[in-house]
């Protein structure tokens, strides 16, 4: 979880490589109106992600029904859309929140190609973003170092802090 820009996707998939656990690639079950209002430099309202939310959710009760581990990629920032995410997966999902500064993740939007979401939404996230609760089962990462590093160190803690409640990201 995170603001756009914040490596979600490359770290995701660096993950589920090393683990051998299946992805979901969020922003791909944004209905086209969610993604044309942001590419149009439009934030998103709650009303807009709820169904959103709802089918990233579908998935996760998927995987945890099945007993089949995975990670998915989503914004998640207020606590009430993770609520959301974790309702029906029996206490199976570990959010991983990768954080990092204004400066850095701007710089990581300015820099991206071919991606919808245009780097002025991210005050708009900054500002929705709701840090996690300490009775949220979560880590917070720094984005700082390189991917690999930050997927090394996402394996390492969700292991010693979680380690077999972990099935889904």
């Amino acid at each position: 979880m995170g603001v756009s820009g914040s490596g979600k996707s490359t770290v995701a998939g660096i993950l589920a490589g090393a683990l051998k656990w299946d992805l979901e690639e969020g922003d791909d079950l944004h209905p086209a109106s969610n993604v044309e209002k942001m590419a149009s430099g439009v934030p998103l309202t709650d009303e807009d992600r709820w169904p959103w939310l709802e089918k990233i959710a579908d998935w996760i009760r998927a995987h945890t029904a099945a007993g089949e581990p995975g990670i998915v990629t989503c914004s998640a920032l207020k606590r009430s859309y993770r609520d959301v995410l974790r309702n029906g997966s029996n206490g199976n999902v570990v959010f991983v929140h990768l954080a990092g500064s204004r400066d850095r993740i701007s710089g990581r939007l300015n820099a991206r190609m071919d991606h919808f979401m245009p780097s002025s939404l991210l005050d708009t996230q900054l500002s929705t973003l709701e840090p996690i609760e300490p009775d949220e089962q979560a880590i917070v990462i720094d984005v700082g170092p390189p991917p690999a590093d930050v997927a090394a160190t996402i394996i390492a803690e969700v292991d010693s802090r979680f380690g077999d409640k972990a099935g889904a990201e």
